[in-house]
């Protein structure tokens, strides 16, 4: 059993790293991650509400008509998210206001209603929580790995702070839409790279 949930906890942090290797979870993905704060924050939030959600689904899996499945997924994470929007609004309110729109749209996340779905209906209470929290994490380090590559090289700084040399001349392309987009392939192919070593 011991070694089970540590599978399922360890698979998300490389074998099936959303963006990366499930591409999946690319909208906010794509959105957030001008910098490292934004990403880590909506990587948080998002594992917050997918080890939530894992647990619940998983306590309730016995008692949910498989014909209403997903609309009773849908309801349990949405519980999660308005629990996280209300404690970014009370604490974290610049980040909220940061993150805007993409914080509710964790509801339709294809990463947390997928996990749902196809790990913690049919799985115990355990492994779906070592699965929700693996997931998260690596879905945290790949927008903060992300936001870090776009915030450097677009602004010259991590997490605010000015990193690069004044001289540096920073790459505005790396902190606009089109090089999320460009930043995203980089990585994708590096992992890539690195998968079939």
């Amino acid at each position: 059993m011991a070694k089970t949930i540590v599978q399922e906890f360890t698979k998300g942090l490389w074998d099936e790293i959303p963006p990366f290797r499930l591409v999946l979870g690319l909208c906010p993905t794509l959105a957030v991650t001008k910098s490292v704060e934004n990403g880590l924050g909506m990587g948080l939030a998002t594992t917050f509400v997918i080890v939530g959600s894992n647990i619940l689904v998983s306590m309730l899996r016995n008692i949910i008509p498989s014909k209403v499945r997903i609309a009773c997924f849908i309801v349990v994470i949405a519980t999660f998210v308005t629990v996280v929007e209300l404690l970014m609004q009370a604490y974290t309110y610049p980040l909220f206001l940061t993150l805007g729109i993409f914080i509710p749209l964790i509801v339709v996340n294809c990463i947390v209603l997928g996990r749902a779905e196809a790990f913690a209906f049919k799985n115990p209470v355990l492994p779906s929580l070592a699965d929700g929290l693996g997931i998260g994490i690596g879905f945290t380090l790949a927008l903060g790995s992300l936001g870090a590559v776009r915030e450097l090289f677009g602004n010259g700084t991590l997490l605010g702070a000015q990193i690069m040399p004044a001289s540096f001349q920073p790459f505005g392309f790396m902190v606009q839409a089109p090089g999320a987009f460009v930043c995203l392939g980089l990585m994708l192919c590096v992992m890539n790279v690195l998968g079939k070593k």
